[in-house]
């Protein structure tokens, strides 16, 4: 029941509700690179969660284009269609780091709902923020600069997951490597680079992903000027 207890929407949960969950709950384990869904797959009516590790949803264009979508952190819930939808995965979920998924049936998920409804409510509010956050992407593709998607991205993640306070400022917790950033808001790795050293002083950044942000009030100013590129 340990890990169970680590998956948000469960957190907090009774024991005889972790009790429930527990019945048709199964741990799978994956190791770096691996793929947990590609995207089109057909998939079992049941939740999907990571309670450990660290796992990325990536989109493939026709023409061969891999776009980051966004990380899943350990506590997340992910693959709604499987839950709400057609049963089909939407994208490809790929380890980043060795990892551990956590599936729990679609009818047992349910009857614990029916004693404790505050668990749909935690589902609902999970998957409407992933809703939200995919609406701002698209509006942002068409109508934002590069400068100004890239800045917003590093808000959400900041936002999201939560900063450190260091040295250089408040270091996110979750590492944006250029690469994950270019592929997220449709750019080039040489257009990310070049657009991070635009904002010297304003964030600062360390090989593998490390952003620091030093000046949150000059990058909401970036933010703020969102006009078409």
């Amino acid at each position: 029941m340990a890990q169970l207890a680590r998956v948000s929407i469960f957190r907090d949960l009774e024991p005889d509700d972790l009790a429930r969950l527990q019945v048709s709950a199964r741990i799978w384990d994956y190791e770096e690179s691996e793929i947990v869904m590609h995207e089109g797959d057909r998939l079992p009516s049941q939740l999907y969660a990571l309670v450990e590790g660290y796992l990325q949803i990536v989109k493939t264009a026709a023409s061969g284009k891999e776009t980051i979508v966004r990380p899943i952190l350990a506590g997340e819930i992910f693959a709604a269609p499987a839950m709400f939808g057609d049963g089909i995965a939407p994208a490809t979920v790929r380890c980043e780091a060795n990892s551990q998924v956590l599936t729990v049936e679609r009818d047992c998920l349910l009857d614990t709902i029916r004693h404790n409804p505050e668990v749909a409510l935690r589902t609902l509010e999970a998957f409407n923020q992933r809703l939200q956050q995919l609406h701002n992407t698209v509006h942002g593709l068409i109508s934002e600069r590069a400068i100004v998607r890239l800045v917003r991205l590093i808000q959400y993640y900041a936002a999201c997951y939560g900063t450190d306070r260091v040295a250089e400022g408040e270091r996110l917790r979750v590492k944006l490597p250029y690469y994950q950033m270019a592929r997220s808001i449709g750019i080039t790795y040489e257009e990310c680079v070049r657009l991070c050293g635009t904002m010297k002083g304003i964030i600062s950044y360390r090989r593998g992903g490390t952003i620091a942000i030093a000046d949150f009030q000059a990058l909401d100013a970036i933010a703020r000027n969102a006009s078409v590129r």
